[in-house]
């Protein structure tokens, strides 16, 4: 069993404790000065239900960050089993695609995967800086609940569904 405490905490150690939790895999999508863009966003979450809000924690090195900035919008993505490639393109590990027929614009213009098992679609209302990331929160402008199929799911470093 790996312990730590205090100071001694280093980002390895925090990664892999983090990793000790299962969650769903989930794009976060914009449409920015330069097209659509996304990244793997396994931090989404909601803040409120009344009223509806969401956010996101990105990296700064995340290209996407620039992109919703700019229209000030983002869309959270909810990915069914059977969409690990999709999930490591966004990841970094492949070549982010947005596939004619299997993208659409929503609400606010960010771009939502028709597949999805449920999709947020935001407006920018705060960004909160903090660490290394910007802490992006969302006024929630339209949702779409697909309300079957089972979820593509992120544990230990791995997809799983």
């Amino acid at each position: 069993m790996m312990e730590a405490t205090g100071t001694d905490i280093d980002i390895g150690k925090f990664w892999k404790t983090l990793g000790e939790r299962a969650t769903g895999a989930t794009l976060v999508t914009a449409e920015g000065a330069e097209g659509w863009t996304g990244f793997l966003g396994l931090s989404a979450s909601h803040v409120s239900a009344a009223p509806p809000v969401m956010l996101v924690s990105i990296d700064r090195k995340t290209s996407a960050l620039s992109g919703i900035l700019e229209k000030g919008h983002f869309a959270v993505n909810f990915l069914p089993a059977g969409e690990t490639a999709l999930a490591q393109a966004f990841g970094g590990k492949g070549e982010k695609l947005f596939e004619e027929g299997r993208w659409e614009p929503f609400v606010t213009g960010a771009p939502v995967f028709r597949d999805a098992l449920g999709v947020f679609d935001c407006r920018v209302s705060q960004v909160v800086e903090e660490g290394d990331v910007s802490i992006v929160i969302g006024r929630v402008q339209g949702v779409r609940a697909r309300g079957e199929g089972a979820p593509l799911l992120f544990f230990r470093g791995k997809f799983e569904g």
